[in-house]
């Protein structure tokens, strides 16, 4: 079931919206339950990273139920969460109204691909496990680091490909096996959560990342490996 979502074209960005419309009320839940809590710990190294300044704005794309930008918000930095998923945006606007930080963030609803703001226009671009579910990446890299201005961070969080083999293996056991359950025991529908691995396999992961900033032109790439590799944050500015 999880190779349907990723069939080329637009017909593959409609099934990820499918799935995610699926998925959109228990995500956080499943979240905690399938990384151990540690994805807020990783959300928040993002947002350390980013070097958030009051009065600084930020697009957070791919932003799903809202974290990151919420994050970005606690700041003082105004801060605007794009997704393509209308369910998704609703959960991220309930919480954004339950911690009383309306004034401070607007969620859109937009492509990630084709982002709707001109040249130049945040300090802070970030993107947290939405990179690796585009029909085109590298397109999405490229339209973050056009709407970034001069000096702007770009940081990305996504699942990494660690270089241990025997780590490797244990880690796509992992994906394979045990979070499908979880996505059938929450959602009814264990191929909501098997797309995962299977996004990995057309994805070059941390280090095709970097290689992609450093040819794109930005500037202080670094990658910054987590639990040996399995996840992992890209971080570039803007030259």
């Amino acid at each position: 079931m999880a190779q349907q979502f990723f069939i080329p074209g637009e017909h593959r960005a409609e099934k990820v919206k499918q799935l995610f419309t699926i998925v959109a009320r228990r995500y956080d839940l499943i979240n905690d339950l399938q990384s151990f809590g540690l994805h807020r710990y990783w959300k928040r190294r993002v947002i350390q990273l980013s070097l958030p300044k009051a009065g600084e704005t930020a697009l957070d794309v791919c932003c799903g139920t809202g974290d990151i930008a919420l994050g970005l918000a606690r700041h003082g930095v105004q801060t605007v969460g794009l997704d393509f998923n209308e369910e998704m945006l609703r959960v991220a606007q309930s919480k954004a109204q339950k911690t009383e930080m309306t004034k401070a963030i607007q969620f859109v609803l937009g492509d990630a691909e084709a982002v709707h703001f001109p040249d130049n226009s945040f300090d802070i671009v970030t993107v947290g496990y939405g990179l690796r579910n585009l029909s085109s990446w590298e397109k999405g890299l490229r339209e973050m680091q056009r709407v970034a201005k001069p000096g702007g961070r770009l940081v990305v969080l996504e699942f990494g490909k660690p270089g241990n083999p025997v780590w490797l293996r244990l880690y796509f056991g992992y994906l394979r096996f045990f979070v499908p359950l979880l996505g059938r025991v929450f959602c009814g529908n264990a191929g909501a959560y098997a797309y995962i691995l299977e996004s990995l396999k057309n994805y070059p992961a941390q280090e095709g990342v970097a290689a992609t900033m450093r040819d794109f032109g930005i500037n202080d790439v670094r990658i910054i490996n987590l639990l040996g590799g399995v996840m992992s944050i890209n971080y570039g500015v803007k030259g």
